[in-house]
């Protein structure tokens, strides 16, 4: 019988992705295989199932683990393997947030229940999958067929121990209750007592292959805190089980704790080399670390075989990462953007490098609170304990590139503090690299420039400043803080024009800088180009709803505005109370006036105009730019027959002497909405 030799370690992703067809087409196992064994994403067995969540599992290599016993060909979930101290592949298992047996859904049924047969069949729901208890034979004439050794099988079992009562909670914290009554039935309540009994005990087992069982079922529900409790527990029973550390390596990818998974599978490696699921797992977890060489090192020791399916992914995000990093080099940042895009859906989208790389570009592309949100993500990934510190991307040492990509985003958002320190910690990392030494220096020269010109214009001398700020923006000239800074300054001194200048330079790198716009709208009134100052202060009032400084320059600019146009003036006014209307007259008065008014038809004996009236006047403080009136109805019969009030509370919006909107007992949420919609 001859033998093919054993095929090498292909050196690329080419090599091993036609190893790997080499391979499924030549050693085609007997029996089926088992189905997906990465966690991460699925794997079409022979029958075009896909199987979409993380499974951990055991070897038969490994220690608490049996050999596979072969079972006869099946369809379906039946031809599935067995294996001890594995949990069933993910389509096995219910999915997270499924009813447990003991609790039912209550969203998908009527609330509301009547007596008879329709009311018991939407309170209960059928257990699927589940053996039924006692005899199966109600007639009990199999059972008499049946050799002795056999018959006691179909004997109903023993009653269960009584269950241990727990006095701080109501269940275990998976139940879904529904609506109305906490408890719908004792069962409910039953079937949580017993989860926490069963776990109690297997807290309590000796015996680590038990404990291990548990945190699989554990697993399987979606529970991954308790499985991880239980996976320590066996651990510290049988420290050396390769296989209990595979399955604590899928509890903490549940978890998203990425790169404690990957010390677990290397600790399962350490004991079992052999171990092909580990393999395969941490081979997964490199892929959505965007780790290509460590992702393709361990898929080439997988066996029986690589994954497909794996192989194919790590070959996109290799792809998508090598132009992203050469996009990078060339400086064309909408292609860094589309390609480290590309590589995160491809599969790494766990990755910081990825994101960092996302982050920069977004940055250059003056697109800076989508930058910020992006390097802040990539700061939260467990990226430091899943990485050697030798790991190289884009020419740094890794965590130094996150440092300087945060440093540069710190910088542009004036956070110089924190950009001075992030730096630093780059250049303690890779000293030797150019780019971080020299953006160490411009990060230390701007946050020098910067804190110079506050001191100088805190003292008051605001030429000194100004130059002081204009030094800043020579090491960093797309700094929208130093822009808006030297704006500052140049107001002090008049120089109106000036002050704009710097301020759309500013606007230019963030659009909407709320300080930006201040300071243009305030130079703007200056020069007594009022239909300018109008516009940024509406923008500014959009954004700044409640701010009353903002509301109050926005009046003055709109009287001011007015008055250059020749229009009347004198009835304008700004805040205030909510003014009472007690003639007919005065109402013709006060909505004939230009700007926006609000009446509010009332009367003090109404429960609603009394719940509502001191939401009015929030309001009237909150938008003084808006005059506020009241008409009560039994004082001014005339007004409301005029205005053809028949219910109350009424609110009227007139604006610029027209009626707009008329509204009928509205909510506050609508009362403002409306008041903003025209008044803003």
């Amino acid at each position: 019988m001859s033998h093919r030799p054993p095929a090498p370690m292909p050196d690329t992703l080419s090599d091993a992705f036609a190893a790997a067809v080499l391979l499924s087409s030549t050693d085609k196992p007997d029996t089926l295989p088992p189905g997906r064994l990465s966690p991460v994403s699925p794997l079409p067995s022979k029958h075009g199932h896909q199987h979409h969540h993380p499974t951990p599992s055991s070897s038969s290599g490994s220690s608490g683990s049996v050999s596979r016993a072969p079972v006869a060909p099946a369809s379906g979930l039946a031809s599935r393997r067995s294996h001890s101290g594995e949990i069933p592949l993910p389509s096995d298992a219910p999915p997270r947030g499924a009813a447990r047996p003991g609790h039912r859904r209550t969203g998908s049924g009527p609330l509301i229940f009547t007596s008879g047969a329709a009311c018991s069949s939407s309170a209960t729901s059928p257990l699927t999958n589940a053996l039924p208890a006692g005899n199966i034979c109600p007639s009990g004439r199999l059972a008499k067929q049946l050799p002795s050794s056999c018959s006691s099988a179909a004997t109903p079992p023993p009653p269960p121990p009584p269950r241990a009562s727990r006095h701080d909670v109501l269940g275990s914290g998976t139940a879904n209750y529904g609506h109305g009554s906490i408890v719908r039935s004792r069962s409910a309540v039953g079937a949580a007592t017993d989860d926490d009994a069963v776990l109690r005990r297997a807290m309590s087992a000796a015996d680590p292959e038990e404990v291990k069982r548990a945190g699989n079922d554990q697993y399987r529900k979606g529970c991954f805190e308790e499985a991880l409790r239980l996976y320590d527990r066996a651990l510290a029973l049988c420290p050396d089980n390769a296989a209990c550390r595979g399955n604590r390596a899928a509890a903490l990818i549940g978890l998203r704790r990425l790169g404690e998974a990957v010390k677990e599978c290397e600790e399962a490696l350490r004991i079992d080399p052999s171990y092909g699921r580990a393999h395969h797992r941490l081979a997964s977890l490199h892929i959505r670390l965007g780790h290509i060489e460590d992702a393709l090192k361990h898929l080439s020791l997988a066996t029986p075989q690589p994954d497909l399916l794996e192989l194919h992914k790590l070959q996109t995000v290799e792809k998508h990462l090598g132009r992203c990093l050469d996009a990078r080099k060339a400086g064309d940042w909408k292609s860094v953007l589309r390609e480290s895009d590309a590589a995160i859906a491809a599969g790494a989208d766990s990755s910081a490098l990825l994101l960092a790389a996302r982050a920069e570009a977004l940055l250059r592309l003056n697109l800076l609170d989508e930058a910020d949100i992006a390097i802040s993500s990539a700061s939260k990934l467990d990226y430091t304990s899943s990485c050697s510190s030798d790991t190289k991307f884009c020419g740094f040492l890794a965590n130094a590139y996150l440092f300087y990509v945060h440093a540069q985003v710190d910088m542009a958002l004036g956070r110089f503090d924190h950009a001075v320190s992030s730096i630093d910690k780059a250049r303690i990392i890779d000293q030797g690299n150019t780019e971080v030494v020299t953006m160490h220096n411009k990060v230390k020269s701007v946050a020098r420039a910067r804190s110079l010109g506050n001191e100088l214009f805190n003292s008051g001398k605001f030429s000194e400043a100004c130059l002081a700020y204009g030094e800043g923006l020579k090491q960093h000239p797309v700094n929208k803080v130093l822009y808006c800074n030297r704006a500052a300054c140049r107001f002090k001194l008049e120089q109106w024009e000036k002050s704009i200048e710097d301020c759309n330079e500013a606007l230019k790198i963030h659009p909407n800088y709320t300080k930006a716009l201040l300071r243009r709208a305030a130079s703007y009134g200056k020069m007594e180009q009022w239909a300018e100052s109008v516009k940024d202060y509406e923008i500014l009032r959009k954004e700044l709803p409640g701010d009353k400084e903002v509301a109050e320059a926005y009046f003055h600019a709109q009287v001011a505005l007015k008055s250059s146009r020749g229009e009347e003036v004198s009835n304008l006014k700004f805040g205030g109370e909510v003014e009472a209307i007690i003639g007919m007259e005065q109402f013709q008065m006060a909505t004939s006036l230009p700007g926006v008014s609000v009446i509010h038809f009332m009367t003090p004996s109404n429960q609603q105009c009394c719940k509502i009236s001191p939401f009015v006047n929030t309001l009237c403080t909150r938008y003084p730019s808006v005059n506020f009136l009241k008409v009560d109805v039994n004082e001014s019969p005339a007004v409301a027959r005029a205005e053809n009030v028949r219910t109350i509370p009424t609110f009227k919006i007139y604006k610029n002497g027209m009626r707009v909107k008329e509204m009928i007992c509205p909510s506050q949420q609508l009362l403002e909405y409306s008041v903003r919609l025209y008044g803003i």
